[in-house]
């Protein structure tokens, strides 16, 4: 049997294709009671609505904007690459996409930038989020204005985003203690702790992740506070090299954030390389030089082509009403040593 069609719908509803037209774009100037007809003619015949046909016959484009972090963070500078990749396939598929570099770690800047977004020529917005209260107000105007918005890489909880496209945070924390714990072996010692910055989401959850799980099985192990490297290499290398003069305990070091380059400056100046265990987050190029060379002994990652790719695809279907297949929009935590590396 041939799929139902808008026109089946229409005749057993009793209703005009106009009719049928309005109620599928949620248009005003239907009744209740006509919405009602129509809807449960939909249902009786089964009839699912060709998006993307419908799209195509509308000239549908789907304009979305992403408000990445500007900086050295080699990661970002990655994730911008992969969205701008994305855009020239999406393309194809009817999406506008562009990309605004914000300050990192400013949450005025951020809201700021928000604000600025034209609501008359944008449907969606991707944002790699500041844990701040005027970047959560800002977000909410936005959906108040009929903007879908996701959350990305970092998360804003207490906001009113539509949805968070990125990795569980605090599955990667105790993920790497889990790793950091069995490297160290049994012998007491000190973990440092390098962080971008704690106004960032995703730092907080893997910290919290990371503390729960040395807490509970490897107690002889004691967690510093995090030093906040703000993902610039040379603060990170006078910060940690400052610990690492001070304190001879140190046995393991977990870098959370961005800043590996400035990691493994600090251990280098101190004659640490390589006696440090370390567990460090993204496959930079910095990263991969350091797990080659036995600096690094294992690298958390993220696929930032995944998840520009998903953004685009999760903010399509929240921009259609349409349900996300979660299991394509799952993004990977994956672990790489010296012997996996791709």
């Amino acid at each position: 049997m041939s799929r139902p069609t808008i026109r089946d719908v229409a005749r057993a509803a009793g209703v005009s294709l106009a009719t049928v037209d309005r109620v599928l774009n949620r248009r005003a100037g239907v009744r209740a009671k006509t919405v009602a007809k129509v809807e449960e003619a939909m249902q009786r015949l089964d009839f699912t609505r060709d998006i993307t046909a419908a799209n195509l016959s509308k000239k549908r484009r789907y304009r979305l904007s992403f408000l990445l972090p500007d900086g050295d963070n080699s990661f970002m500078r990655g994730l911008a690459a992969a969205v701008q990749a994305t855009s020239k396939h999406s393309s194809l598929e009817r999406a506008e996409v562009t990309v605004t570099m914000v300050p990192a770690f400013d949450g005025p800047a951020l809201a700021h930038a928000l604000d600025a977004i034209d609501r008359s020529a944008t449907d969606g917005v991707a944002v790699v989020a500041t844990d701040a209260a005027e970047v959560r107000d800002a977000i909410g105007r936005l959906i108040v204005d009929g903007v879908r918005v996701v959350t990305l890489v970092s998360d804003l909880p207490g906001s009113s985003r539509d949805r968070f496209v990125g990795i569980d945070n605090v599955v990667a924390g105790r993920t790497a203690a889990g790793l950091l714990g069995r490297f160290c072996g049994s012998a007491p010692g000190r973990i440092a702790v390098v962080a971008g910055s704690m106004l960032l989401r995703d730092h907080v959850e893997r910290r919290q992740g990371f503390e729960t799980v040395m807490r509970e099985h490897y107690p002889h192990l004691t967690v510093l506070p995090s030093l906040e490297g703000l993902d610039d290499a040379e603060r990170v290398a006078s910060l940690l090299g400052e610990l690492l003069a001070q304190d001879g305990e140190i046995a393991g070091l977990y870098s959370l954030g961005a800043g590996n380059r400035g990691v493994v400056t600090a251990l280098e100046r101190a004659g640490l390389a390589g006696r440090v265990r370390v567990v460090a987050h993204e496959v930079s190029p910095h990263a991969r030089a350091a797990l080659h060379d036995g600096i690094f002994d294992a690298v958390i990652n993220q696929d930032a082509g995944h998840e520009a790719r998903s953004a685009v695809r999760i903010l399509k279907a929240l921009i259609d009403d349409r349900p996300v297949l979660e299991a394509q929009e799952q993004i990977r935590i994956d672990i790489f040593m010296r012997d996996n590396l791709p």
